[in-house]
């Protein structure tokens, strides 16, 4: 099991992203924090999956396509647009991704790519948001499109 942590948008999003997947075996919504000027918690999600049935480069993939990460908008502080790593190595291969998906992209990718530094979880009532949610008019507005792209796109990799 590795483990790798991606933040975005709103978490409630992207943990839905996220544990839609086969291969991803938890997915942990919180806060999390890197380093120097990046110290401060945003919302993020941690993710264990087995790379044997899907891969870092999916992942990285829909993690670019399912948040604005060409977008340097307002809430960056609180909706950092980032990819945790939790090695060196690690930090190299989604480095390395990010610049071969950069050409599938219009603008810019500003997603980061950061050392994890420390994770915060969630209140109980807000994790799992999705799934106890679906039919809530923020699902249905936000995360429903995400799914429905997910379906179209990856569909050998959806639960």
């Amino acid at each position: 099991m590795i483990k790798i942590a991606f933040g975005g948008g709103c978490h409630w999003c992207t943990e839905a992203v996220f544990q839609s997947l086969k291969g991803v075996k938890k997915v942990a919504q919180g806060f999390v924090a890197s380093t120097d000027k990046n110290a401060s918690f945003s919302e993020a999600v941690m993710v264990h999956f087995n790379p044997e049935e899907i891969s870092l480069k999916i992942l990285t993939e829909i993690h670019l396509l399912t948040h604005k990460s060409t977008s340097n908008h307002s809430m960056r502080e609180k909706y950092r647009s980032a990819i945790y790593t939790f090695s060196k190595i690690q930090q190299e291969k989604v480095l390395g991704l990010i610049a071969d998906f950069q050409t599938a992209f219009n603008h810019k990718i500003i997603t980061q790519v950061l050392p994890f530094s420390a994770f915060k979880a969630s209140r109980e009532a807000i994790q799992n948001y999705y799934i106890k949610n679906p039919e809530k008019p923020f699902c249905k507005k936000y995360i429903h499109p995400k799914l429905t792209l997910l379906s179209k796109k990856y569909a050998k990799h959806i639960n």
